[in-house]
């Protein structure tokens, strides 16, 4: 630590800016963000956020670096609510007509394969910045990620709003405490927004988790971890300009004549809005409310020691994206959860457990796919591994706290024998006829006589499932605006398959529901032609490799990471609201491409009077067990 305080000295009483080797880890406090509580009472009472420009201070020695914030904040101010206190926000657009956009925005070339790419270094390479991007005006959308609200409350994103305009939005909380979070969702733009600083989270408390007595107060800390790239001067040395950088992987797709390019990554892990920050904290129970706010990195986390070494047995996740877990899950980082793995948009509710560490400084830190924990591993895109801090007063503090056996009473797990829907989803390698070089999203309804087609054909795919039956689908969407496919009937249990295709890992979010996962499954996808948009042989199962649920993936999610190769299959109920709604992937370059689709949640006794034209189906119906069931 000496040497990092030496190294900090030595650049701030210079007037250089540091280069990216030289800017020190650990170095300035973790920041924690107001708490925002809606007032309490009867009367539904309407809350103004607003949305202004921001100068903030990423790291001690860089210059201030422009952002956008709500109320002025990266991250926005925490909203804490309690169950059932129905609240009216006013997102209001307070940014001028006339503000800077935040983000240059450049793409680099693929460098020859074993290389580190470009997304581990700072600076643009000499790449001239996006214009368009640089022309962006304020166009916003806050969206509430995992509330149960109405259509018209759920942040559309087309119904993003300019200079001056407020986009008012109810959130009625009849929800078991949660740790929600809200963002930008603005159609084409959304990757670019949130990076500005446009994300907070919210929570939402009830009294089962009241009686668990938690910590809380100064105790009970929100990490909003976000990873992010800096520009640099003619010097080389950074100067706290926001930089989306991304790398080329086809100079130009043949069926568009655009470049093709991976989503962000950036080398700079910011916690509440800053780099590598510290954090001091007592020798007793913690509790963090962690959410990944990147836009497509996967953090692999591990909790180590001065000497790098895994601290076991002081980390405990209680809650996911959906609230409170059954019992508490043990994060002991050894074979059954080597890393704390959190994609973009997952939350994780930890009780860390500092008592016995007086005096001791502990490292979160990003593990590279190719190096031990805390060790840099530019190739597998983890320049800098630093996360955040923790240095562990000396006094051993008076905790009376004791870890509950069980968390939450109230929790029911699904299962397959409820009456449900079934919807198939894939997702498809980004060189698919078509697409244009990016992944999509395919909606598929089954063929109940495929004798008459010609196989292979585009938008054709069989599948063969556990039972060893083929079935053939229809391809009957593949971007965002395709005729609406999926029309589900509030109240109603739907299970929904994906199957990815391509060996990137996609996040899927589904907007309005908790679901819960009842399975993955690795299949043989080689019988996919991307040059024929179908299939040549069917996909089908690999019995021999069975894929066991993580013992922290099994509480109500509404984020479900999709590796290449594998069908994951959830269930949940789309109660409590009606309206339109999207789902996709929260990468959000992936997103903003076109990998989302919208779905509609109407009453049941509206559906029977449907004309159905151009909906592609309805997956059988409520009772049903039609559409796409893969068991």
């Amino acid at each position: 630590m000496t040497e990092t305080i030496d190294r900090l000295t030595e650049a701030t009483a210079g007037e250089q800016t540091p280069t990216a080797d030289e800017l020190a880890p650990y170095s300035a406090p973790l920041t924690v963000p107001p708490v925002l509580r809606p007032a309490a009472d009867d009367v539904l009472r309407e809350t103004e956020i607003a949305l202004r420009p921001t100068w903030v201070r990423l790291h001690p020695q860089l210059p201030p670096t422009l952002m956008w914030g709500y109320d002025g904040h990266v991250p926005g101010p925490t909203i804490e609510v309690r169950r059932g206190q129905r609240v009216r926000i006013a997102w209001t657009n307070r940014i001028p007509k006339d503000a800077e956009y935040p983000v240059t925005s450049v793409e680099v070339p693929l460098r020859t394969p074993g290389t580190p790419q470009a997304t581990t270094e700072p600076g643009r390479e000499g790449a001239e910045p996006n214009k368009d991007v640089a022309a962006l005006p304020a166009w916003t959308v806050t969206h509430l990620h995992g509330a149960q609200t109405g259509g018209g409350n759920d942040g559309w994103a087309d119904n993003a709003v300019g200079h001056g305009d407020a986009q008012l939005s109810e959130y009625p909380n009849d929800h078991q405490a949660v740790q929600w979070w809200y963002h930008d969702h603005a159609m084409n733009i959304t990757r670019w927004n949130v990076m500005t600083g446009l994300y907070g989270t919210y929570l939402l408390r009830d009294d089962e988790e009241d009686a668990l007595q938690l910590p809380s107060g100064d105790r009970e800390i929100p990490l909003l971890l976000a990873d992010r790239n800096l520009d640099t001067d003619e010097d080389g040395r950074l100067n706290g300009r926001l930089l989306h950088k991304t790398v080329i992987v086809q100079p130009s797709d043949p069926e568009t004549g655009k470049p093709v390019s991976l989503p962000f990554t950036g080398p700079y892990t910011t916690v509440n809005g800053r780099i590598w920050p510290y954090a001091e904290v007592d020798a007793a129970w913690y509790r963090f409310r962690l959410v990944n706010a990147s836009n497509a990195r996967i953090f692999d986390l591990v909790l180590v020691d001065e000497d790098g070494n895994p601290v076991p047995g002081v980390v405990h996740q209680i809650g996911s994206d959906g609230g409170l877990l059954p019992r508490p899950v043990p994060v002991d980082f050894d074979a059954d959860l080597p890393t704390l793995t959190a994609a973009p948009a997952e939350r994780f509710d930890l009780l860390v457990d500092f008592r016995a560490l007086a005096g001791r400084t502990l490292r979160l830190v990003n593990k590279g796919p190719n190096q031990p924990a805390g060790v840099p591993d530019a190739a597998g895109d983890v320049r800098y591994p630093a996360v955040l801090e923790f240095r562990v007063g000396d006094t051993l503090e008076e905790d009376t706290f004791e870890l509950p056996e069980v968390l939450s009473g109230s929790f029911r797990r699904l299962t397959h024998d409820l009456p449900h829907n079934h919807r198939m989803v894939l997702l498809t390698p980004p060189a698919t006829k078509g697409a244009g070089g990016h992944p999509e999203i395919w909606e598929l309804t089954e063929v109940e006589d495929p004798s008459g087609l010609q196989l292979p054909a585009d938008g054709i795919v069989q599948v063969t499932g556990p039972d060893g039956t083929t079935k053939t689908y229809r391809r009957t969407s593949r971007t965002f605006n395709d005729g609406l496919g999926f029309t589900i009937a509030e109240g109603s249990y739907e299970q929904w398959s994906f199957l990815n295709l391509a060996p990137i890992v996609h996040p899927m979010h589904i907007h309005l529901a908790d679901f819960q996962l009842l399975g993955r499954d690795t299949y043989d996808v080689s019988g996919f032609d991307p040059a024929v948009g179908g299939t040549r042989t069917p996909l089908r199962l690999d019995a021999g490799q069975a894929i066991p649920l993580a013992p922290n993936e099994r509480g109500n999610k509404d984020v479900f990471r999709v590796p290449g190769n594998q069908m994951v299959r959830i269930m949940g109920r789309f109660d409590g609201a009606y309206g339109r709604f999207m789902y996709h992937c929260h990468l959000l370059e992936h997103e903003d491409m076109g990998m989302m689709r919208p779905f509609v949640v109407m009453p049941p006794e509206a559906m029977k009077f449907d004309h159905g034209a151009g909906h592609g189906g309805h997956g059988g119906g409520h009772e049903g067990h039609g559409q796409g069931q893969m068991g």
